[in-house]
């Protein structure tokens, strides 16, 4: 069973933030200053577990655009099991009842832009490179 929180708790920040370390950093060869940014205080953080092992982690924060969804990861083990989705659920759920007035956008690597797709999501804009990683923009429209 997928259960997804909002990380409030240290510890459970922790893990979340353990994932994203994983992914980005280790796998995917993110520089960890640029993966772990001024934001973090700011943002509102999610943990992801599968049978209470955590496996994937999120955040979103307001900004002058709206509200910006950032650091989906999900563990390789746990990787087309639905725990995205699951995770994307959440915190769509939190900010359409907390935000409800603002756009709602990411950027999503290449690799996941049909994910975002399936889940209501449109490109806007060209592709763009950040950390060496291929993106598009990507906005709400449910």
């Amino acid at each position: 069973m997928i259960q997804v929180i909002r990380a409030e708790q240290e510890q459970d920040l922790k893990k979340a933030f353990q994932i994203r370390e994983q992914v980005f950093v280790e796998e995917q060869k993110v520089p960890r200053d640029a993966e772990n940014d001024a934001f973090e205080d700011i943002a509102n953080h999610y943990l992801a577990t599968c049978e209470g092992v955590p496996c994937g982690a999120a955040r979103w924060r307001i900004t002058d655009q709206g509200v910006k969804l950032e650091r989906f990861a999900v563990l390789p083990d746990y990787r087309n099991k639905q725990v995205g989705a699951e995770v994307l659920k959440a915190v769509l759920n939190d900010v359409k009842a907390e935000q409800a007035d603002k756009k709602i956008y990411l950027n999503a690597q290449l690799p996941a832009v049909n994910f975002y797709k399936r889940n209501g999501f449109v490109t806007e804009g060209d592709m763009f490179t950040e950390c060496d990683i291929q993106h598009y923009k990507m906005v709400f429209v449910g």
